[in-house]
């Protein structure tokens, strides 16, 4: 795989019509919102669909959810585990977890650094923490912090939104009550909360020396490219009916140098968001603001 060379800079535009983008569990499961009522999509929740996208083209991908992972493993630990060569290395002794090896000077950790950010592609995209406790207990364990060279941040909406909450039937109970088989349980009435439309945009930055230490290559950086396009195939579920979320406009900076021409907020500002009568967003790039720098507008599927 070739070497990442120079610093990207990437922002994502998308809609969100009738659904719910991103359930919020301290307020119900209703759409996420910021205290002044602009929508918010996590940057845990982006991931988590990057994860997904990678799957679904057959990547290697360490944290997989229950409901769409791969192999038997049911928990983080069991899959580092059914690597041969992890496990062996996290069979630790206290106090002997950083050791130089005898052999080729490596310590444990940055083995381990090297046989995760080998084999799954988000670890050596966004880093991982491996907190496994040893053989005697949590004492003796292994805690290896992975950084990544990819970071996202949450999206927000360009304008407050309107949430709307329906009033929902079942129609049949979930239980019959045994004194009463007619009688209608509390359970048959419920709610559903929805974002009628927003514009959300969302920023993010690869970083190519800490590329360098993970080993995020070139063809990684366009898994990433390809992932943020179709952001929102196969990713269809009742509160997020298919075609409800699209993505409409991908920017993609390529810097000519590894530390980059201009920060990232310098970068990030200069992509203007407008939304027509018909409430497609249009996007353009101020390049007075950025001379010099190369980018491309890609279009979401």
């Amino acid at each position: 795989m070739s070497a990442l060379n120079n610093k990207i800079d990437f922002a994502l535009v998308f809609t969100v019509r009738n659904a719910n983008p991103n359930g919020d569990p301290v307020n119900g499961g209703g759409p996420r919102i910021t205290y002044t009522g602009f929508g918010e999509v996590s940057d845990v929740c982006l991931k988590r669909k990057i994860r997904n996208r990678w799957m679904d083209e057959g990547l290697s991908v360490f944290v997989q959810s229950d409901d769409r992972r791969t192999d038997s493993c049911r928990s983080l630990k069991e899959r580092a585990e059914s690597c041969p060569e992890l496990k062996e290395l996290f069979k630790v002794k206290k106090g002997k977890n950083d050791k130089d090896d005898e052999d080729d000077g490596q310590t444990k950790s940055e083995k381990i650094t090297a046989i995760a950010c080998e084999k799954w592609l988000d670890v050596r995209a966004f880093g991982q923490v491996f907190p496994f406790s040893g053989e005697t207990g949590k004492s003796d364990g292994v805690s290896i912090g992975i950084r990544g060279p990819v970071s996202i941040q949450s999206a927000f909406s360009l304008t407050p939104v309107n949430i709307t909450e329906l009033n929902i039937t079942k129609s049949v109970n979930l239980e019959t009550d045994k004194n009463n088989p007619d009688k209608k349980g509390s359970d048959t009435m419920g709610s559903k909360r929805r974002v009628d439309f927003g514009v959300y945009t969302t920023y993010g930055s690869i970083n190519v020396q800490t590329a360098e230490k993970t080993g995020f290559s070139a063809d990684d950086a366009e898994a990433l490219k390809e992932a943020l396009r179709t952001l929102f195939r196969n990713d269809v579920a009742a509160a997020r009916p298919e075609g409800s979320m699209e993505v409409c406009k991908l920017v993609w900076w390529e810097h000519n140098c590894k530390s980059g021409q201009f920060s990232a907020a310098k970068v990030h500002r200069s992509m203007k968001v407008t939304v027509g009568d018909d409430g497609f967003p249009q996007v353009g790039i101020d390049e007075s603001a950025i001379p010099g720098l190369k980018y491309t507008v890609i279009d979401g599927e």
